[in-house]
């Protein structure tokens, strides 16, 4: 019987074709929304192998329910989805996709820095309300780039990417990460380590790259959203969960920073209370590694590591 793979949505055709190369049974969930958990668990029942996305919760439960399955690939490079734990006590492995989207995702970090500085969406919207009549000395004034600090906090693949993309727009960068990069590393960077809250203290612009755990839940709150100056600006295309979502709405109404810039979010897709009303933030859809050339590696990465495992190889990009 040939063996059985799930995906629970639609991926690149570059994936599926390996797959397909390799004689599995192919099975993908066609509607274009994320599974319900009992769909989910009726999918897995009978597949060896399963192509998961970021929202899919993989947990003791479902795999319980799951006797033949031997891999969780997740499309993604974080596992905050995955019980890995779980995987490993069943003797299911758990894959992700590093490395390749670590410049998509810089690259529209700066795409976000940029649009925040200069209130690129705030724009758009003003002309397609029809409000532009003329050029005006004071219209839509934002913020210059040069000698402004970069605060980034995870200084991994991403945070030292965009590091050095900022060095080009004459930014100063100062980073927090639990173990300081090498001096080496900082020298190609040009980056200055600074402990966590001077960092959110002398930030313009504030990027936030580290990977998601409890720990860091909420790592930007309320008291630290106060630490920021109110000419500050607040980037986030690593994981919802580091803000208090609540607290930054409260922060753009009352203009305590200046304004955001997000690309996730703590409950996606649904947004904290007022936040899609307010004219300060810049808000995307999950974009990180949307450009064609990432989402059709990271379809190749799941699917070659699919077939490593299910032909009793190690696979290419073990998480965990």
């Amino acid at each position: 019987m040939a063996r059985q793979v799930f995906i629970t949505r639609m991926i690149p055709e570059e994936g599926i074709f390996i797959l397909q190369q390799a004689g599995f049974a192919i099975k993908i969930h066609q509607e274009n929304r994320p599974m319900t958990r009992s769909e989910l668990e009726e999918a897995v029942e009978d597949s060896d192998a399963v192509i998961t996305m970021v929202y899919d919760r993989v947990d003791a439960c479902l795999l319980d329910g799951a006797p033949r399955l031997k891999i969780v690939a997740n499309l993604a490079v974080g596992t905050d989805n995955i019980d890995i734990p779980a995987c490993a006590a069943r003797g299911i492995t758990v894959t992700n996709t590093p490395g390749v989207l670590t410049e998509a995702t810089a690259d529209l970090t700066m795409a976000l820095i940029l649009a925040a500085a200069r209130r690129i969406a705030e724009g758009d919207r003003f002309i397609r309300r029809g409000l532009f009549n003329s050029w005006d000395p004071l219209l839509l004034l934002g913020s210059g780039l040069q000698g402004k600090v970069l605060g980034i906090i995870g200084m991994g693949r991403i945070g030292r990417a965009v590091a050095r993309r900022a060095q080009a727009f004459g930014l100063k960068i100062k980073y927090y990460k639990r173990y300081p990069l090498s001096s080496e590393s900082s020298a190609e960077c040009g980056a200055e380590y600074m402990p966590l809250e001077e960092v959110i203290r002398e930030a313009d612009f504030l990027s936030l790259h580290l990977p998601y755990t409890p720990e860091v839940r909420h790592l930007i709150d309320r008291r630290r959203l106060n630490m920021m100056k109110p000419t500050a600006y607040l980037i986030n295309t690593a994981r919802g969960g580091h803000i208090d979502e609540k607290s930054l709405v409260e922060h753009l109404r009352a203009k305590k920073i200046a304004g955001a810039a997000l690309d996730v979010y703590e409950h996606e897709p649904s947004l904290a209370p007022g936040l899609i009303d307010l004219e300060n933030v810049t808000l995307l859809p999950h974009l990180g590694s949307a450009t064609r050339e990432t989402r059709a590696k990271m379809a190749e990465m799941a699917a070659e590591n699919v077939r490593a495992v299910l032909d009793g190889r190690e696979p290419l990009n073990p998480a965990g």
